[in-house]
């Protein structure tokens, strides 16, 4: 199987990367980035898909700045949506699966039951980020004739035409996921590192948001669970693979519980101080409940989230 892989040089591609290449079904993993693939460009994914002929793409590649989203919001469109609409087209023309990797942002995290959000339950995008995966989800969706609030068996058998010479429907895949963590790059344990310094210096107390509450994910537990899905998507019939997925490590946190089991695994003895997310004024307005009811996946369940972040300390460098 020929894979792609775009922003193959970012937390989740270099991840996904990783692991495709250690996948035995994986005969051939494409890495896409900068300047071969442009999410600026509108002709770059048909060029690369028409070029290459992969089996799968995973649609890796983001504008992930939630603030410089909302201080852009037509950049964002382009980056997050258009650009996710013209991959999918290219992979229907090529007939290739598509792995889009979307986010929990989708959701306005306005609910107060204290349930999950659902991959059933409506999309309703609280900020110019959200709104432009979104648009990128519905892209990718109206390219594979995707419709529906599972629409795997449709988007796996339906034809065009109904003649028997005439290609099936490529299979879509779209991964929802939140609060990714891992290398490279400053992500929000190595943050939280620095401002824990920085505030032990200073002698005050380390103050962090109690009142916003996600799933933390390490990126390479996701990237693990999206090589299962392509997997599942060689396999006769692929089942498992279409459809919305939510993948999250397990559990849930808000960022102060997060933020301190950062401080225990670095031996860091500081006081916290717990504030709302309105102590700091910033462009985006991130939900405030943002957790994902995880899906079944081909591997099961993903493992808790602090064992994941246990794990991520050893490859830490020294000075993060």
């Amino acid at each position: 199987m020929r894979v792609a892989v775009t922003g193959a040089g970012g937390r989740l591609g270099s991840a996904l990367v990783k692991g495709l290449s250690e996948a035995a079904f994986a005969g051939e993993v494409l890495a896409w980035d900068l300047p071969e693939h442009d999410l600026d460009d509108p002709l770059s994914a048909g060029r690369l898909v028409s070029a290459s002929r992969p089996d799968v793409v995973i649609h890796a590649a983001a504008w992930t700045d939630v603030n410089g989203c909302a201080e852009r919001p037509a950049v964002a469109l382009r980056r997050n949506g258009t650009a996710a609409g013209e991959m999918a087209e290219a992979c229907v023309r090529a007939g290739a699966a598509l792995v889009l990797v979307s986010t929990n942002e989708v959701f306005d995290g306005s609910r107060t039951d204290g349930l999950p959000y659902r991959p059933t339950d409506v999309p309703h995008a609280p900020n110019p980020y959200g709104m432009a995966k979104l648009a990128g989800e519905q892209a990718a969706r109206a390219a594979f004739q995707a419709t529906g609030e599972d629409f795997a068996a449709a988007a796996m058998a339906r034809d065009r035409g109904g003649k028997a010479d005439t290609p099936a429907v490529p299979a879509l895949a779209i991964v929802r996921t939140a609060w990714l963590f891992g290398l490279p790059g400053a992500d929000f344990p190595q943050k939280i590192l620095a401002a824990a310094r920085a505030a032990r210096l200073s002698g005050a107390p380390l103050r962090v948001v109690a009142d916003e509450i996600g799933c933390p994910t390490y990126a390479t537990d996701l990237a693990a669970a999206i090589v299962a899905l392509v997997r599942e998507s060689g396999r006769a019939g692929g089942h498992g693979f279409g459809g919305i997925h939510q993948v999250v490590n397990a559990g849930q946190a808000s960022r102060a519980e997060w933020a301190r089991e950062v401080l225990r695994l670095a031996r860091i003895d500081i006081h916290t101080e717990d504030v709302p997310m309105s102590t700091w004024s910033r462009p985006s307005n991130p939900p405030a409940w943002g957790v994902l009811e995880p899906t079944p996946l081909p591997d099961g369940p993903l493992r808790a989230w602090p064992d994941a972040l246990a794990d991520y300390f050893d490859l830490l460098p020294q000075d993060a």
